[in-house]
């Protein structure tokens, strides 16, 4: 079994079972330890994984980290583990602490669950006050598996993992700053815009006017960057370049609009509701397998609490397929005749394409209709 097909199947462990766990050893032996095997690491080897280690801190001797990865006898990880149910922020402090004192170059915080790791890219020997790398196990990413295999025994390489950590805690703010924007402008993101693009006067009553445009313009970005994407590819596929396929999904941005309005007008529903990049890439994937069984431009999705519809003619009862994507453990969901339908599992969004024949079966329902 590869490293991924381990970190997957840890994955659906962990959702199983940490609602169960309530201490902070439970948390060690079922959720944490379970990881580090999964990294190469051998958990009973005291020699290269050193459970209590002490780490003093100035008056105070005995101090102690939870493990710390040991390379010839010094160590190069530590890590802090606390219970699953609790939050880490309150715990990076004592973490700060012990990274000081010894010769490790990271330190890891996690509640089996999350794990949030650390370097001192800020100033040498002193750990930074911000993770590089975030990675939620119940919620990961390929990018994310990925990352986390750089911390394998089998190919961990200090200067190497080093050198790439500031990229990747840039690139991970940089995106965070950008999904903020994506889905709730700042005023000072607004502002920037209408520097380059608005000559009077920027009140806050311009500000708020431009808000939703800017929203807007920025979410259509998105999708039409996806869609020329997937077209590319698509068009690649079928190895045609005289008939090219566009599968833009403009729709969506209006059809968004339209979610906070029809689904639920209670502002705590609307709060749950996040389409997700992932949901959006799901819809430009099914749009791209109908193009050529249904006009592109009846198809729209709407986003609920519980899963993400795939409609025609933006209808409910003219459902397509549903997306179940938000948990570790994904599904699209078919038409069966019954009112809940058929779920398939799927390892990532790309999987959708294995059910093209399914997809085009369901489609063809609405092929004679006429949009309402």
């Amino acid at each position: 079994m590869d490293f991924i097909d381990q970190i997957k199947l840890l994955s659906k462990r962990v959702e199983q079972i940490k609602e169960q766990i309530q201490t902070e050893e439970a948390t060690k032996m079922s959720l944490i330890m379970p990881l580090f095997q999964a990294l190469g690491y051998d958990v009973f080897n005291p020699m290269e994984f050193v459970p209590e280690y002490t780490a003093d801190v100035g008056i105070k001797k005995g101090e102690k980290v939870d493990y710390a990865i040991l390379t010839d006898g010094e160590p190069t990880i530590l890590v802090e583990a606390k219970w699953c149910g609790e939050p880490l922020d309150k715990h990076g402090n004592q973490l700060f602490r012990y990274f000081t004192t010894t010769k490790a170059k990271f330190g890891i915080l996690t509640n089996g669950v999350e794990y949030r790791f650390f370097t001192d890219l800020d100033e040498p020997n002193k750990m930074d006050e911000k993770p590089f790398f975030i990675f939620d196990i119940t919620q990961m990413k390929e990018q994310d598996i990925n990352e986390l295999k750089k911390f394998h025994k089998a190919s961990f390489d200090v200067d190497a993992v080093f050198s790439a950590a500031e990229d990747l805690k840039y690139t991970n703010q940089i995106k965070s700053l950008l999904k903020r924007q994506l889905n709730e402008p700042e005023d000072n993101f607004i502002n920037y815009v209408l520097n380059e693009i608005y000559d009077g006067r920027k009140t806050q009553t311009i500000l708020d006017k431009f808000k939703p445009v800017i929203k807007k313009s920025f979410n259509q970005f998105v999708n039409d960057l996806m869609s020329d994407r997937l077209t590319a590819a698509l068009n690649k596929a079928n190895g045609d370049n005289s008939t090219k396929v566009d599968i833009t999904p403009n729709n969506v941005v209006e059809n968004t609009d339209a979610i906070e309005v029809n689904i639920d007008t209670t502002e705590d529903t609307k709060a749950k509701i996040t389409t997700t990049q992932e949901e959006l890439d799901g819809f430009a994937i099914v749009k791209a397998i109908l193009h050529k069984t249904l006009d592109v431009n009846r198809i729209f999705y709407r986003d609920t609490a519980s899963y993400f519809g795939i409609l025609c003619d933006n209808k409910n009862y003219k459902w397509i397929c549903r997306l179940r994507v938000e948990t570790s453990t994904k599904y699209l969901i078919l038409p069966d005749g019954t009112g809940s339908g058929k779920k398939c599992s799927i390892s990532n969004i790309n999987d959708i394409f294995n059910y093209e024949n399914e997809l085009i079966e369901s489609a063809k329902r609405f092929v004679e209709e006429t949009t309402e």
